[in-house]
């Protein structure tokens, strides 16, 4: 059970309903967002939500049997946007396109990439400083200095900046220099790291785990939003699986069944999806159909010279025609 709180609540009514839950054998847990005042029940026994949607200070009530709670789609109908400004918003029918190469390498690159963008009208760029990697020896980012370059370069031309925390103690010092900060799949289930991103007023994305299950996405999700941010999106980007003959199985079935449980925006990464350069524009396309709200994916100027992934990682003449194809699909999908 989810009972939102009237923003200007009492004290006293506070404790009233408090009082009212623990009479009843339910203990609540309190939640303060950027938004919003929740109290979070989970209900073993039949009672009245009515009896509680009456008291003083109660917004709203809502009976709620998923285990994740607040990010499910049974009690918030409208679907949640992601408001970063300056008329960039991520949702539902505003499909929103994020670009930009897996690893950022210098400033040459971050000027030439970002350029592009503003050619193709994409208001995002996405770009690791902190990349792990399956080796030890592989390029691992330009740290805080390479973060510092991508926002001067990106805030100049306009365009906002996604790329991944890897730890706690990396938000502090990231915090001034990025609009979303992405989540990988290998830290999916790090709680220490998602309880600390939901202490921070910054839009979060949260990639589905290597071999995670749509139910563990959205329960990485609600650790967030339990511990006070509401800003957040779930990116399928494809689990392993026993095929080999592409990177990962690219969950197409997951985008309409997160939209169907959740309010959350979804986002699709057909890079990491599929990791074949030529297929990832026809994944991205097939995402949209499915009714994704948008797509993260990699280009750089020269793929064949990136310093990860460029087996994966569309060209600036590659991205162009994907960029005119989603705005031909706009219109269908509308």
């Amino acid at each position: 059970m989810i009972i939102q709180l009237k923003k200007d609540i009492a004290t006293s009514e506070r404790l009233d309903i408090e009082a009212k839950l623990t009479g009843n054998g339910i203990q609540a847990v309190d939640i303060h967002t950027q938004y919003n005042h929740y109290l979070v029940a989970i209900v073993n026994k039949e009672i009245d939500i009515r009896t509680i949607g009456k008291m003083a200070g109660v917004a709203d009530v809502h009976r709620v049997t998923d285990a994740y709670k607040l990010v499910s789609r049974k009690w918030k109908l409208r679907a949640t946007e992601i408001d970063l400004g300056d008329g960039v918003v991520i949702g539902e029918n505003n499909f929103t396109l994020m670009a930009g190469p897996c690893s950022i390498e210098g400033e040459d690159q971050i000027e030439k990439i970002a350029d592009q963008l503003v050619k193709s009208g994409v208001k995002i760029m996405r770009g690791g400083v902190f990349k792990p990697r399956s080796s030890p020896y592989a390029f691992r980012g330009m740290g805080i200095e390479g973060l510092k370059s991508f926002y001067e370069i990106c805030r100049s031309k306009g365009i906002k900046i996604i790329t991944e925390v890897m730890q706690v103690s990396q938000i502090e010092e990231m915090f001034d220099y990025v609009d979303i900060f992405q989540v990988g799949a290998r830290n999916t289930q790090n709680f220490n790291l998602l309880d600390a991103l939901g202490e921070v007023d910054k839009a979060v994305l949260i990639k589905r785990g290597i071999s995670g299950s749509i139910d563990e996405l959205l329960q990485s999700a609600e650790y967030v939003f339990s511990a006070g941010n509401e800003r957040l999106m779930l990116c399928e980007r494809g689990i392993r699986t026993f095929e080999s003959a592409y990177r990962n199985t690219f969950d197409i079935n997951a985008i309409p069944i997160l939209k169907e449980k959740s309010h959350l925006p979804v986002i699709a990464d057909p890079s990491h999806g599929i990791g074949i350069r030529k297929h990832v524009s026809r994944i991205t396309l097939a995402s949209m159909i499915a009714g994704a709200d948008g797509a993260i994916v990699e280009i750089h100027h020269e793929p064949e010279k990136a310093f990860s992934d460029g087996q994966q990682t569309l060209n600036f003449e590659e991205f162009e025609h994907l960029v005119e194809q989603i705005d031909m699909l706009r219109e269908v999908v509308k």
